[in-house]
C-alpha cells in the first residue's frame, strides 16, 4: 500500500475462461483502491476501461522498485507518484 499510496486494495483471482481468465496459470491481481477510482462499486462489478498513460507507467515503475527494494524507506519511491487525479486529467485531455 505504500508503493501505491492507496487506502485499500482488492485481491483478484480469475479462475477459468468464464471468470475472465486470459492468462492460464495461477496468478493474483493486487488492485490498489482509492475512494474515487471508479473501477467498480461493491455491488455492480462494472469497470471503466483502464488507461495506459504516464500515471499507469509511473505506478508500475514504483511497484517494481518497492518489490525489488530491501530498504524499508519508501519515501524516495513514492515521491515520484502522482498525489491526486491531476495526472489522469492531463492525460485524458
Amino acid at each position: 500500500m505504500k508503493a501505491t499510496q492507496c487506502d485499500a486494495f482488492n485481491l483478484l483471482i480469475n479462475n477459468g475462461e468464464k471468470a475472465g481468465q486470459v492468462i492460464f496459470h495461477t496468478h493474483i491481481h493486487i488492485i490498489p483502491r482509492s475512494e474515487d477510482d471508479n473501477l467498480w462499486s461493491s455491488e455492480t462489478y462494472s469497470r471503466n476501461p483502464l488507461l495506459h498513460n504516464q500515471e499507469t507507467k509511473n505506478l508500475v515503475s514504483c511497484i517494481k522498485e518497492v518489490l525489488s527494494s530491501s530498504s524499508k524507506d519508501y519515501s524516495t519511491v513514492t515521491s515520484s507518484m502522482p498525489k491526486d487525479s491531476e495526472a489522469t486529467q492531463k492525460d485524458n485531455s
